[in-house]
Formats: C-alpha cells, structure tokens, sequence
C-alpha cells in the first residue's frame, strides 16, 4: 500500500478515520451539551435570578455595639429601655432585597445608624429601645422579573413586634 496523500478538499469522502474516532467525536458532543445545559441551570445569579443560594453569612450574634440581634426568623422580641437592637434580613430566592424598612412608633424604638456595611442581598438597620411601650418593625420584598416578563403582583411581609419594658 503507498502512502496516503493529504486531502486539503472540503468534503473529501474518501478520508477514513479509525473506528473510535466518531466515537470520541460523539462522546465530546454530548459533554459540550451536558455543559452548557449546566451553566444555564447553575449559572450566575444575574443569568437567573433566584437560581443560587445566597453566599452571605447567617449571623447568630449582634454587632458591637447592639445587645440584641433580630432576624427575618424572629416575630417577637421583648427588650429593656436603652438597649440596641440590630436588623438583620437575608434576600429570599426569586424575591428582591428586603426594602421599606421602618418601624410604627418612633416613641418606642427609635432608627440609628448601624456602620455595617451590608453584604449583597442582606438588609441591615438598628433601633434603640427608647421608652415603654409596643412597636412593630415592617420590612417588603418582591419578586425579582425580568424586564418585558409578566410579574405577579404580590409581596412579601417582614414583621417583628418589639415591646420595651
């Protein structure tokens, strides 16, 4: 048999390849698929909203300079005239950032400046217990659309009632 002369013709039929090449071929096709199905399904959260959990923290004890630490976990906390609290609020998958943080009656829990800096995703505010009394801190989230996407016009409610003694 004489040498094999190479073939610089587009669509040359008559090069033959070993029998596990269009395997191989084959095998690379389905891994370069399987791969791009999986950077859609766990891509970046700006390809999907909602689709990764979120990376912060969960914090379980209050800053320096807070006595007590509040989470979207907690409904009720009872705390004594003079004492800090600290907000903290962890985004939900698919919903935006907690926002329109605010509390019902200033007389009883006045907002103060917290100097966290807050990481993506995560609502920080502090309050001071100022005198007797019962006050609810509310807090809204909603869900996270894509522009022109139809949305659903519902939101979520955070609320903590605080009594002060």
């Amino acid at each position: 048999m004489g040498a094999r002369q190479p073939s610089h013709e587009l669509g040359n039929s008559n090069v033959s390849y070993p029998g596990q090449v269009p395997g191989v071929a084959q095998a690379m096709r389905f891994l370069l698929v399987l791969v791009t199905l999986l950077a859609c399904v766990c891509g970046p959260a700006h390809a999907c909203q909602g689709c990764t959990a979120p990376t912060s923290p969960i914090v379980t004890t209050p800053a320096p300079g807070f006595d007590v630490l509040v989470t979207e976990g907690d409904r009720a906390v009872t705390v004594k005239s003079g004492q800090r609290l600290e907000l903290v609020l962890h985004e939900k998958p698919g919903m935006s950032e907690w926002s329109g943080v605010n509390v019902d009656d200033y007389t009883v829990l006045r907002a103060v400046p917290t100097g966290i800096m807050a990481a993506r995703g995560v609502t920080i505010a502090g309050y001071e217990a100022t005198g007797p009394g019962t006050a609810t801190i509310r807090a809204t989230a909603t869900p996270l659309c894509s522009p022109g996407q139809a949305c659903p016009a519902f939101a979520m409610l955070f609320e903590v009632r605080v009594t002060v003694v």
